[in-house]
C-alpha cells in the first residue's frame, strides 16, 4: 500500500465527540482517489492529519514504509522525526493555490527543489520544465501567477508539488475555486499524473470529478462509510448517508 490510515482519532480541544473516530483506509499505489462528504464528515481533518498539519491522538499512517503514530503513541522526538520522514514523501496542493506572485510558474516550481532537496539548479529546471509541459503549460513558464488563468495557476500547484517527487499527493478542493468551464482541464491533468504512478487524494464537493475518479471514500462522522469505484458508489450506493449527499449534489447543480 502507498497510504495506509489505520484507526485514527482526532478530538478537538474542547470536543466532546472525536472529529475522527477510527477513520481507517488503505490506498494502492497510483491510485487517484476522492474524498467524499457532507461538510463536518471528516474530510480537511484527514487531510491536515495526513499530511501534519495538525496532531491525531491514536492511529497511525503508514506512507511507503514510513509510519506516523499518534501523540498519545508516541514521544513528542520520536514523532517529530516520523513526521519528518513522512512529509518528504508527501505533497499538498493548496486550495487557493498559494504561488508565490513574484515569482514565474517555472521559479515557483524551482525554488523548493533547489533550496530544500538541495538538487542542481540546472536539473530542478529541467524537471520543472518537463512537469509543466506535461500539464500543458510549457508556454507558461516564464509567466507570473497574475498572467495566468485560474485552471493554468491551479496547474501550476500541482506541477510544483510533483517536482519535489511525492509518493502521495494531496489535493484540498482542486475545482472548488474554478468556473465550470475550468474544472475539465484540472480534472484531465490529474488524469495525466495517473501515467507518473503517484498515488493522489482528492477532497472534494464537486461531483463532476468524483465520477472521474479510480476510487472514491466516502466519509461520515468521522469514519469511512462506503467506498469503491465510482460506478457503483455513485450509482448504486449503499449507505443511506452517501445517497443523501448525492441527492443534495444534484439539487446543487
Amino acid at each position: 500500500m502507498s497510504l495506509r490510515v489505520e484507526g485514527l482519532e482526532r478530538t478537538y480541544p474542547g470536543q466532546k465527540s472525536p472529529t475522527l473516530k477510527g477513520l481507517s483506509f488503505d490506498l494502492p499505489k497510483g491510485t487517484l482517489t476522492a474524498m467524499l462528504g457532507r461538510s463536518g464528515a471528516g474530510k480537511s481533518t484527514m487531510l491536515r492529519c495526513v499530511v501534519g498539519l495538525e496532531p491525531f491522538e491514536r492511529g497511525r499512517l503508514e506512507i511507503e514504509g514510513v509510519t506516523v503514530r499518534g501523540t498519545f503513541d508516541t514521544s513528542p522526538a520520536e514523532r517529530a522525526a516520523q513526521l519528518k520522514a513522512a512529509r518528504a514523501k508527501l505533497g499538498l496542493v493548496f486550495q487557493s493555490f498559494e504561488l508565490f506572485p513574484h515569482l514565474t510558474a517555472l521559479q515557483n516550481c524551482t525554488l523548493a527543489p533547489v533550496q530544500v532537496k538541495g538538487l542542481p539548479a540546472e536539473k530542478a529546471e529541467a524537471t520543472a520544465r518537463e512537469l509543466l509541459g506535461q500539464l500543458g503549460l510549457a508556454e507558461r513558464a516564464d509567466h507570473f501567477p497574475d498572467q495566468l488563468s485560474g485552471g493554468q495557476k491551479q496547474r501550476v500547484a500541482i506541477a510544483r508539488a510533483l517536482a519535489m517527487d511525492p509518493a502521495v499527493l494531496l489535493y484540498d478542493e482542486p475545482t472548488s475555486a474554478l468556473d465550470p468551464s475550468l474544472k475539465a482541464e484540472v480534472i484531465s491533468s490529474l488524469k495525466r499524473i495517473d501515467e507518473r504512478h503517484v498515488t493522489q487524494v482528492v477532497v472534494t464537493h464537486d461531483l463532476q470529478l468524483a465520477k472521474a475518479v479510480e476510487h472514491v471514500c466516502v466519509l461520515d462522522h468521522g469514519i469511512v462509510i462506503e467506498s469503491g469505484p465510482p460506478s457503483k458508489v455513485l450509482v448504486n450506493p449503499e449507505h443511506d448517508s452517501t445517497k443523501a449527499l448525492l441527492q443534495a449534489w444534484l439539487q446543487e447543480g
